[in-house]
């Protein structure tokens, strides 16, 4: 057992664990964060998708104890973000959600990429979700949102 702090959306975190739990389990069992969710477990689904310090990176596979001192946001975190509603309306607005299971990894992945990246093209945008599986819709209308919600947030940014 270790005592591990760090941030979750903005609020700090002390827990007495085993630094080596999962982040996912942290968050979603201790923390009761469940927009976190767990797809494959072994890091290849992108379902479980967070920022740690603003970076991508897939909960399932990190260790709690390597998050001390940073700073995650999940999907519920993530949702306080003017670039969220632009996403997720553009998720909606192109019919780019079915089952739901993995639109928070796909909103953290899109989010992350439009920040790096305000005007990608179609090969950027499908090589940045490409850690992160659907089995329902597809990948085009996907990437349809990731699109549009780009253009969407370089219009208000330049005006």
């Amino acid at each position: 057992m270790m005592t591990i702090a760090f941030v979750v959306n903005g609020r700090p975190v002390v827990l007495e664990t085993d630094p080596l739990r999962r982040l996912i389990d942290v968050l979603r069992e201790d923390l009761g964060l469940t927009g976190v969710k767990e797809g494959c477990g072994e890091g290849e689904c992108g379902a479980c998708s967070v920022l740690i310090d603003e970076r991508p990176a897939l909960a399932c596979i990190v260790a709690v104890g390597a998050v001390e001192g940073r700073h995650v946001v999940t999907i519920e975190g993530y949702q306080e973000r003017d670039l969220f509603r632009k996403v997720a309306s553009a998720f909606g607005e192109t019919g780019a959600l079915q089952c739901g299971f993995c639109t928070p990894g796909m909103i953290i992945a899109a989010g992350a990429l439009i920040d790096a990246c305000p005007d990608p093209d179609e090969e950027t945008v499908r090589e940045a979700l490409s850690g992160n599986l659907c089995r329902c819709t597809g990948y085009n209308r996907i990437v349809q949102a990731v699109m549009r919600a780009s253009r969407e947030t370089k219009e208000t940014s330049s005006r």
